[in-house]
């Protein structure tokens, strides 16, 4: 039998080679093929049992235990598409390959390992994170049947976690975008601009204000806007726009999402646009869970030592790993932030981070999953 941290040990240096694979491999969410079909490869050839799905390309694979009850690990697997160096391209800059790479090479060396552990493992390879969809799709295709436990690990700026440090929970806000305004002129030379009822739009949006007891962060901005006219002397019909609103709990996410709702009818009021919208990639807020913080606090602390326990992240971001736990309660679930020298920040095109994290995630993501499966 091999134990499962010397065999990360001695496959670092094939663990930083698969993530530069990976790395070279980005695919924007629902069309992860090329990196579903290299994880399936090396998931199959340690003799793990893996499912694979027709809709997409979403993997669960498992160590069985001996009990059905199931301890899961969750990684994600697309790329972003944005500009990098001028070209529009799928990009890796929110860590999603060094995610699959870490929790891959948990599942190899546990399973080379021999040992049968007291609970199923399960490794949950999910696509579509960007989108805020593929967590509510592996629910619906049964990623959760039976799981107790549920970790996942993100990758998190210097800012937040130094290198070498690790948070055992990642507080993410709520998150959501509203897309697909269309404000049309009825009489667009009588002067119904769209401009000008966008920059209305802004100027409320700046002042809502929530009197909040808790001092819970949030925030809403307009983060696009966009016409397709191209003559500098015509009033525009058209545009479209995007909010971005973030809250570091849903209640005040829903509170957010009124008020815009009711700065759209105030606006159309005001300026006589029509304006329509729909909420799109909606992700819910971090429930915390105490058991889930006390495995991975006591893996980290036996990985990097006490002295390097972040007691907690704050992040303003979202995530939609929290749809797990929002759609299934009972599940006890914490995602650990993982401190790596990342810079200058994630989505940033030119994102980059100390590969070394990789070595050392890897074990404490071992030892979690080790420690969740013998409670």
């Amino acid at each position: 039998m091999i134990n499962p941290i010397k065999y990360i040990d001695n496959h670092r240096d094939f663990i930083i080679k698969t993530y530069r694979e990976l790395h070279s491999l980005a695919e924007p969410s629902w069309q992860e093929k090329k990196t579903s079909d290299y994880l399936l490869k090396s998931l199959k050839e340690a003799g793990l049992k893996v499912r694979t799905f027709q809709e997409h390309y979403g993997i669960v694979a498992e160590i069985p235990g001996r009990l059905n009850s199931v301890v899961a690990l969750r990684a994600d697997m697309d790329a972003l598409l944005q500009e990098v160096d001028g070209e529009l391209k799928p990009n890796h800059s929110c860590g999603h390959d060094a995610h699959s790479t870490m929790v891959l090479y948990t599942a190899l060396a546990i399973s080379r390992s021999g040992s049968q552990p007291k609970h199923t493992l399960r490794f949950i390879f999910q696509p579509a994170e960007e989108k805020g969809e593929g967590a509510l799709k592996m629910i619906e295709d049964g990623a959760l049947e039976d799981v107790t436990y549920l970790f996942g690990l993100h990758l998190r700026p210097h800012k937040e976690v130094p290198y070498g440090k690790a948070s055992p929970v990642i507080v993410h806000g709520a998150a959501g975008t509203i897309k697909g305004m269309q404000a049309h002129a009825s009489r667009p030379e009588e002067g119904i601009n769209v401009i000008e009822a966008a920059a209305l739009l802004v100027q409320k949006l700046q002042q809502i204000y929530l009197y909040l007891s808790n001092e819970t962060p949030y925030s809403i901005k307009m983060t696009q806007l966009q016409t397709e006219n191209k003559a500098s002397n015509i009033i525009p019909e058209t545009a479209s726009f995007s909010i971005d609103v973030r809250a570091q709990t849903n209640e005040v996410m829903n509170k957010l999402n009124d008020y815009v709702n009711e700065i759209f009818e105030q606006t159309k009021q005001q300026t006589g646009v029509a304006i329509s919208s729909c909420m799109k990639e909606f992700v819910p807020a971090a429930v915390t869970n105490k058991n889930a913080i006390k495995i991975t606090e006591s893996a980290i602390a036996r990985v990097l030592g006490k002295e390097n326990i972040i007691p907690v992240c704050i992040s303003h971001g979202g995530e939609d790993f929290h749809f797990y736990t929002a759609k299934n309660q009972g599940v006890s679930a914490t995602m650990i932030g993982l401190g790596c020298g990342l810079e200058p920040g994630l989505h940033h095109p030119q994102m980059e981070f100390n590969l070394e994290a990789l070595h050392y995630g890897t074990k404490i993501l071992t030892r979690t999953i080790l420690l969740a499966s013998e409670e």
